[in-house]
């Protein structure tokens, strides 16, 4: 970080891009921290909603069971004749009533009886009491958590058990009529539904703080904290609004939703208090900020990659102009000019690319020069040689044999010898595999009976270009170092293939093997490009002018045979083989 500090305009670029990378990742942490503040307020409004539903539904549920049960009282006489027994009266007063208007034919009609079972589930329901009022007193009937009935006669409508308030319940009124005379109203139902039991169905919702309200102004907490939940509900209320925001606090807020009921009048309202609500979800608030931070790293650190790449490359070019106009190095593509340090590297380079152009030229054609000498070497340095020693095996050959055989091998000999003197330096493999097989026919005559060799080519390697007369000094090895007059079967093969991204060619014979010393000696000449010795003068030859021809895409192995004779691989790799061309290394 210090090498582009130090430069003006990189330590200026640095500091903008800081200050707008952090100004980007703080807004995008902060909407992302109001989106997600806004969907966790958006979710408790949905809870929240869902519960006023619930109690919404449990209401019209009580109100429906109500209906139904004054559609069963006009419909059964027998109901309406023990309600009028009951209306008014005293215990006595209804018992004695009861019992001079029954039948012996007919059961006793029981009104609480009745309406326990229908209308409040054996007493276990949402409707805990029941008044049957005339204008000046009514008569209850209540029911406790464990299903018990309880009567109370005779108490005047004044009295508190017939107050209303939210924290009671809610009172449904029913006029009770004369089946007989519709228009004659004969007294009151009414039925409580216990806020308790209404409102027990959503206290185990996740609701931070609810509660319902009265139009008088009555609060029933449904879930909150006292007083605290109780402010907030009034404030909720006055407001006016069906949601908002209310100032807890110099910085806090809280989120109100309230919803009004169709069936009674009351407001349902939900709090959220939303400092809570972020301390509970601080974990992943704490993700975001770690995103974030992350990201924002990750970007300053790519910033600052790339301004020190830069200033390296200042650096080093302003060092290297004046090697680069002595050719001491390959040059690049200059920038665009600048107005800057990129001013003065762009002018220079301008200059630098004539002197580059004439010393890479002058260098190139030099070296393709020398290398095209040392190859004509290399070949001149061979060809005496073969023909020396070919010149010898006729000799013998003459000296053992009929002039048949010695007619043959001179005619042999100077069908090879035209073509190695040809002019063409560069040869399908197919041609070289020809100049081979003359060299061993020539050689077959040499040892009759006691000399066969084998190719086995496959199609795909006969047309690749190579360089003339080099299959001869490795089989030239053989006869030389391996061969044994004494065996009756001394066998030479040449195999070739094709793989996946090379092609390889093997020169296997059967004869005598290398020792380990003398192999591991030929392997590091060869790799090490020392001069060889003059009894392997052939071997090294033939390395150099393949790697000459092929460069790095050339490599040649050597090892002995499990059973006998030495094995010579030449690998070549099908891009050496399509980058080359034969008009390109004549």
């Amino acid at each position: 970080m210090r090498s582009f500090m130090q430069i003006k305009i990189y330590r200026g670029k640095f500091i903008a891009y800081a200050v707008f990378v952090v100004f980007i990742g703080l807004t995008l942490g902060a909407l992302t921290c109001a989106v997600l503040l806004d969907q966790w307020v958006g979710n408790s409004r949905n809870e929240a909603a869902g519960a006023f539903s619930r109690v919404e539904n449990g209401l019209q549920y009580d109100s429906d069971r109500i209906e139904a049960f004054m559609q069963r009282v006009y419909s059964n006489s027998g109901l309406v004749s023990d309600i009028r027994s009951f209306l008014g009266n005293n215990a006595e007063g209804y018992l004695t009533s009861r019992l001079q208007s029954s039948h012996y034919n007919r059961p006793l009609v029981s009104f609480p009886d009745d309406m326990k079972a229908f209308l409040s589930n054996g007493g276990k329901g949402d409707i805990t009491q029941v008044s049957l009022h005339t204008e000046q007193e009514g008569n209850v009937v209540s029911f406790d958590n464990n299903g018990n009935t309880s009567f109370q006669f005779r108490l005047p409508s004044t009295d508190a058990t017939f107050s209303e308030s939210i924290q009671k319940g809610f009172v449904y009124h029913k006029k009770l009529s004369d089946p007989n005379q519709i228009s004659r109203q004969l007294g009151e139902f009414r039925f409580l539904v216990s806020s308790d039991k209404i409102f027990k169905t959503v206290q185990n919702d996740h609701l931070s703080e609810a509660a319902a309200v009265s139009a008088s102004g009555d609060v029933y907490l449904i879930a909150g904290s006292g007083k605290k939940t109780e402010d907030l509900v009034r404030r909720a209320v006055a407001d006016g609004g069906t949601h908002g925001y209310l100032s807890t606090g110099l910085v806090d807020r809280a989120y109100y939703a309230t919803y009004k009921s169709t069936e009674f009048d009351y407001e349902f309202v939900s709090i959220v208090d939303v400092a809570p609500l972020i301390r509970q979800k601080a974990n992943v608030l704490l993700i975001v900020f770690l995103i974030v931070l992350a990201a924002m790293i990750c970007v300053l650190l790519l910033i600052v990659y790339n301004l020190r790449e830069d200033a390296n490359f200042l650096r080093r070019i302003i060092v290297s102009i004046g090697r680069a106009k002595t050719a001491d190095f390959t040059p690049v593509n200059p920038p665009r000019y600048r107005r800057n340090e990129y001013g003065m590297i762009a002018r220079e380079l301008d200059d630098m690319i004539h002197q580059l152009d004439k010393h890479i030229r002058t260098n190139y054609l030099l070296k393709l020069k020398q290398q095209e000498t040392e190859m004509k070497a290399l070949q001149h340095q061979i060809n005496p040689h073969f023909l020396y020693n070919t010149l010898e095996v006729i000799r013998s050959s003459a000296l053992v044999n009929s002039a048949d055989y010695t007619s043959d091998a001179i005619a042999t000999l100077g069908a090879l010898y035209r073509d190695i003197v040809k002019n063409e330096n560069i040869i399908p493999l197919d041609s070289e595999l020809d100049l081979l097989q003359k060299y061993l026919k020539i050689m077959e005559f040499k040892y009759p009976d006691r000399f066969y060799h084998q190719f086995n080519v496959e199609q795909a390697l006969l047309s690749l270009p190579t360089v003339k007369f080099w299959l001869q000094p490795l089989a030239e090895n053989f006869f030389i170092h391996g061969f044994n007059p004494e065996s009756e079967f001394n066998l030479l093969i040449v195999n070739g293939w094709e793989e996946a991204d090379r092609f390889v060619l093997e020169i296997v014979d059967n004869g005598n093997s290398i020792s380990d010393a003398r192999l591991a000696e030929i392997r590091n000449k060869l790799s090490r490009g020392e001069d060889a010795a003059a009894d392997s003068i052939g071997l090294r030859n033939v390395y150099t002018r393949l790697h000459f021809f092929y460069g790095s895409g050339f490599s040649m192995s050597i090892d002995n045979n499990e059973e006998a004779g030495v094995k010579i691989s030449v690998f070549l790799s099908k891009e050496a083989t399509y980058d080359v061309q034969a008009a390109d290394r004549r």
